[in-house]
């Protein structure tokens, strides 16, 4: 029985922004995180210990890395040499270099020749001796479309015609690769792809290179005593016989990982028989305190009871919370700030829920036909505020329509409006200003479109 150890999606050096410095140490404190989580599993994997290792891709967020979150990477790993534990490092999409043009961050642990290091950047099979006998490993590294079809071949097709040919040239590549495999050994798929039945994770928001969903058939062949997968951020298991098991990220790099347990998978394998266990890490929680203080008299102790220190406690938090424009000097930032010290990393959200209703003037509406002074008096009718300067608003109205003769007894064709305005210089300037609100008065369809609006605004 070979124990194996299925990683993926390390993603170190990430999440820098939830983090702060360590003045100990000098290094970020999110990057201390994902430290942590990795020593985690090379811990299990020399403590067990495991015949192999398996890293499903997603070593960096980008291809360039700093020096010092490459290193710590290369330390983690470097036990597995010391120890004698072969690993396999699969290059994911983030792990390329403008979508595979320009090398990887993983190709280094392969030129310089580390012992016991495979590094899978291209479909390639390779027996990989362990303490318990030889496994075939297929490597499917992340796949974009230039990989497999030139350009002149997807000239004129869809979008849909180039998914086909894709997943036809991949499939005959997998074959070229299978028809290879000695059916006595245990045999592994490690790929990092998008499988078309997986639940999606972070990875829409940090998808770098344009890669494609590939069908779940491609990978549920009898040849295959395990798949492993890397790419989803969340564990999951799509096919039993054989397993086909994504992992999942061992750290949260975001809030939309909040509530998904991180960890890796142990498996247990020989020809023909397979047992896979998923393994917990402890990682550093995410918690979103999210709150509607709309209604309450006292928004701030309202806030102050949710703020619990003990569930807060080294955990990143976010506060969001809704409230009125008339609530807002209620709120003490620095008490808030008080309360959530005790969180590794917080930040505050505060929404404004707008408490303006917009009826509409009775009878202007958008289908009313009237004179445009008459429709200025309704208005002015209902604006108390506006009262004190009511006449002299209507007097500069009748002035503006009628200097010029450029509006007499009907009003001007559609866009005619507008463009008289521009013509008059500073005047036209002025008119098309934001009157109320950050609406504009002067619409392209004409003034039609202005009386339409003036009967829309809201009344206080």
């Amino acid at each position: 029985m070979i124990k194996i150890l299925h990683l993926s999606d390390i993603h170190m050096g990430s999440g820098f922004n939830h983090g702060r410095i360590n003045p100990e140490t000098g290094l970020n404190t999110r990057l201390e995180d994902f430290i942590a989580a990795l020593r985690q599993c090379i811990d299990r994997a020399i403590a067990e210990p495991v015949d192999l290792v398996l890293f499903g891709g997603d070593a960096f967020p980008n291809a360039t890395p700093l020096p010092i979150v490459q290193e710590a990477f290369a330390c983690q790993f470097r036990r597995l040499v010391d120890g004698g534990i072969p690993a396999v490092l699969l290059v994911g999409n983030h792990d390329q270099h403008s979508q595979g043009e320009g090398g990887d961050s993983l190709c280094i642990y392969r030129t310089l020749g580390v012992p016991g290091f495979w590094v899978g950047d291209r479909l390639k099979t390779h027996c990989i001796p362990t303490a318990h006998g030889t496994v075939q490993v297929i490597t499917l590294p992340w796949l974009t479309r230039s990989t497999l079809l030139t350009r002149p071949e997807t000239d004129g097709l869809s979008l849909s015609d180039i998914h086909h040919r894709l997943i036809e040239r991949l499939a005959l590549a997998l074959e070229g690769e299978i028809r290879g495999l000695n059916p006595h050994l245990p045999t592994i798929l490690l790929a990092h792809a998008m499988v078309d039945t997986a639940t999606f994770g972070a990875e829409r928001f940090l998808a770098v290179g344009k890669g494609f969903t590939l069908p779940l058939s491609l990978f549920t062949r009898d040849c295959f005593d395990y798949v492993a997968l890397g790419h989803v951020h969340r564990h999951q298991i799509l096919c039993q016989n054989p397993p086909v098991v994504y992992p999942g990220s061992i750290e949260r790099v975001d809030f939309s990982e909040e509530n998904e347990t991180k960890g890796f998978v142990m498996v247990e394998l020989e020809k023909g028989e397979v047992k896979v266990e998923f393994c917990p890490l402890t990682v550093r929680p995410f918690r979103t305190i999210d709150l509607d203080v709309t209604q309450s008299d006292t928004p701030q102790s309202h806030l102050l009871a949710a703020l619990d220190p003990s569930h807060l406690h080294s955990a990143i938090v976010r506060l969001v919370y809704r409230l009125k424009p008339s609530q807002l000097e209620q709120i003490d930032n620095n008490g808030l700030k008080q309360a959530l010290s005790t969180a590794h990393s917080f930040t505050i959200q505060p929404q404004l829920v707008s408490q303006l209703t917009r009826p509409r003037i009775p009878n202007l509406g958008i289908n009313t036909s009237t004179d445009p002074i008459a429709a200025l008096q309704t208005y002015l009718h209902h604006r108390e505020d506006l009262q004190d300067i009511a006449q002299e608003l209507i007097s500069t109205a009748q002035q503006l329509l009628h200097q010029d003769g450029w509006w007499n007894d009907q009003p001007p064709e559609q866009g005619k409006f507008l463009n008289t305005l521009k013509s008059q210089g500073e005047l036209g300037q002025e008119l098309t200003t934001p009157l109320h609100d950050g609406m504009e008065v002067m619409e392209p369809d004409g003034v039609s479109r202005f009386w339409t609006n003036i009967t829309q605004l809201p009344l206080f």
